[in-house]
């Protein structure tokens, strides 16, 4: 019996992407992509409601520097802190944006290690927010100190007071994770972002915007070695993150879980901050996505599969925060007098106001999730996010003062009320963080285009739907640039409409022995390098030994500091206490690994170069959307078989060569003559 096909309305199964939901819209191409994202920054932003959302997260700014003023002027005592409360508002805070801070490293390096295809489109805007919330974190602890104004004192140098930091002290492990995430998520989403940077500075409508975006751009111009080297020092990136981002907040945990305090002295701790950073950090990526989604019109990059996989981690990651308030309740049931006393306040005493609306928030309404339509549904899931973030603040409000508030001294129990500067410096942060991120989607693109495109890059048919997408962008007249004077021939560029043409014609050159070609691509092509030639490189090398010497170096100085500059006796334990020292080791580990592979990523590929040849080349602006390029260096041996370097003999060779492997133009390329001034390198090509 034959098998009746189903009706045409019935969509496949598998999309024909060849995943099991579709990750974009059908009819999305190359150039579709570069259209619907490069046109944020470039155009569609310059709208009313953009500037009416800066004005006011601008006037929340400015509340922020007012109220750290009136700190500078006042001290901590503006705030409600006391004592027992001696950590208030401002821990509170800086453990929620710490919080926040992780979805985005989550996002982007563990899903890139696991292989999962749906975090192209929502990488970039979860980097982002994690770089806003974790330069808000740090205000917090910096603020807190007392005097501010002296906080590198927190940090190793030679000062000629001979005092060093105190490496067996969680809070100076905060100062080194903290700021080693910072640093790591900086380079890492940097690193990214420059590929993109490139499309923005071949797209941008005036002189000004192409100067600006191909500083940003280091002069990337897509070739396969540019795309090889940056592949290894990203996913290498990634593998240092993944590690980093579990221990950041481990870190954090750890300065309430080696204290003795009632509700804080936990084991659970780390798994249980990590999770919930987790949790709250998804559900403020949620909060910032799904409004950008519908404003923007992204439904055909973002769609309901990215939306339904978001709300199963945070299912998940509930479910895991869930359990650690049961096992936190359990135990402190079954402990000794103070801290059951800690555990039956939160139950039924004073800090029940706080702990059932934390349960409400966190635990219950979030079971929601395990309905597909909520996953599915864009304000349904908004909402939900929005309860979580609240039911993540109230937690951490929770376990910072309700703890405090009662110690082992029952005379000096208290209650903390936060004052009307605790308010503004916590709102204020919410203002930096918008203005950073409203400055964001005004001057970057709010997806990664090269993530996007290499889904894509199987199934489009490069310039297919071109016509269409430039019916919804306005026109843009191209940049007018000097006339360039031919110099010495430097080779022959072909170009090719797709990655299966540019590979076949990359393997016919190597087989007729041409040895000195390159290629340019919109996104990185597997196993081009190696046919090219181009496929070894030592930054791996530069990672190890930046790792080496950043964990042997940070351990020998915590050894120095603490066992011979500086010794001093700390509960007892020994002077070269290694445990503790673990902690900085490994995040100075993880720092000085990432700066070294980045600076030799850079010199690998000789970036920044923001003049070349190869952007005189007419057409060449659209390699960085959706064309493809082959180049034989005039410097061939089969270049110069004809004739002498750069004549016409063997410049007409290779020109009949390279349209024989059906590329659709072929154009020589030549020395500038830069005695005339122009820069084709940081000016650009005008706009496709």
């Amino acid at each position: 019996m034959s098998e009746i096909p189903p009706p045409p309305d019935v969509p496949p199964p598998v999309s024909p992407l060849g995943y099991p939901q579709r990750l974009v819209e059908p009819g999305t191409t190359l150039t579709t992509v570069t259209d619907d994202v490069a046109s944020i920054p470039l155009v569609r932003i310059r709208s009313w409601w953009w500037w009416a959302a800066f004005v006011v997260s601008s006037g929340m700014l400015f509340m922020l520097l007012v109220a750290v003023a009136w700190l500078f002027l006042r001290g901590i005592g503006i705030w409600g802190v006391d004592i027992p409360v001696a950590w208030g508002f401002a821990i509170v805070n800086f453990v929620w944006w710490i919080g926040i801070g992780h979805a985005g490293t989550l996002i982007s390096a563990i899903l890139l290690l696991l292989a999962q295809p749906w975090r192209n489109s929502i990488n970039r805007l979860a980097e982002a927010m994690t770089i806003f919330a974790v330069m808000c974190a740090g205000l917090f602890p910096l603020l807190h100190l007392g005097r501010p104004q002296v906080f590198y004192f927190l940090f190793p140098y030679p000062d000629t007071m001979g005092l060093w930091p105190q490496f067996r002290s969680p809070l100076v492990w905060d100062a080194f994770a903290v700021s080693t995430y910072f640093t790591v998520s900086l380079l890492y989403w940097y690193t990214g972002l420059v590929p993109d940077f490139a499309t923005l500075r071949d797209r941008s409508p005036s002189r000004g915007m192409q100067r600006f975006y191909a500083i940003l751009a280091f002069g990337w111009r897509g070739s396969v070695t540019h795309w090889h080297r940056h592949q290894i020092a990203y996913k290498l990136m990634a593998g240092l993150a993944t590690p980093l981002v579990l221990s950041v907040h481990s870190v954090v945990s750890l300065d309430f879980a080696v204290a003795i305090l009632p509700g804080w002295h936990s084991t659970i701790f780390p798994p249980y901050f990590v999770a919930g950073a987790i949790y709250s950090g998804f559900a403020m990526v949620l909060t910032l996505l799904i409004p950008l989604r519908r404003i923007f019109g992204l439904q055909s990059l973002i769609t309901p599969h990215h939306l339904n996989n978001m709300g199963c981690v945070m299912l998940v990651s509930g479910l895991i925060v869930g359990y650690g308030y049961f096992m936190e309740v359990l135990m402190g049931l079954l402990s000794e007098s103070f801290e059951y006393a800690a555990t039956m306040a939160r139950l039924w005493g004073h800090n029940s106001a706080i702990f059932y609306p934390v349960l409400l928030c966190n635990v219950i309404i979030p079971q929601a999730l395990w309905s597909q339509r909520v996953r599915t549904s864009e304000w349904l899931l908004f909402a939900v996010s929005i309860v979580i973030n609240l039911g993540m603040w109230l937690e951490r409000l929770m376990i910072v003062v309700n703890s405090l508030t009662r110690d082992f001294l029952p005379s000096s129990w208290g209650h903390y009320w936060p004052t009307v500067w605790d308010w503004a410096t916590f709102l204020g942060t919410m203002g930096l963080f918008f203005t950073l991120f409203l400055l964001f989607l005004r001057l970057a693109p709010a997806i990664s285009m090269t993530d996007v495109r290499e889904l894509l890059a199987p199934h489009s048919a490069g310039s297919a739907g071109s016509a269409a997408a430039s019916r919804r962008e306005p026109a843009r007249k191209p940049v007018a640039l000097a006339p360039v004077r031919p110099g010495r021939s430097l080779g022959m560029m072909g170009e090719f409409t797709g990655q299966e043409e540019l590979m076949m014609a990359a393997r016919r050159a190597a087989q007729e022995g041409y040895t000195r070609m390159d290629a340019y691509t919109p996104y990185p092509v597997e196993g081009l390098a190696r046919i090219i030639g181009k496929h070894r490189s030592r930054i791996p090398l530069a990672f190890l030994l930046g790792g080496l010497i950043g964990g042997g170096g940070g351990y020998f100085m915590e050894w120095y500091a603490m066992a011979i500059s500086y010794p001093l006796n700390v509960g007892g334990r020994p002077l070269h206490s290694w445990p503790s020292f673990i902690p900085v080791t490994f995040e100075l580990t993880i720092l000085i690994a990432a700066i070294c592979g980045v600076v030799a990523m850079l010199i690998s590929m000789r970036l920044p170069k923001l003049h070349d040849p190869v952007f005189s080349v007419p057409g060449f602006e659209r390699v960085s959307a959706d064309r493809f390029f082959l180049r034989i260096e005039g410097s061939d041996p089969r270049f110069v078989a004809d004739g002498e370097a750069g004549s016409a003999d063997s410049a007409d060779s290779t020109r009949q060569f390279l349209h024989g492997l059906g590329a659709v133009a072929v154009q020589e390329v030549f020395a500038e003559d830069k005695s005339r001034g122009v820069d084709r390198g940081l000016v650009g090509k005008g706009t496709l």
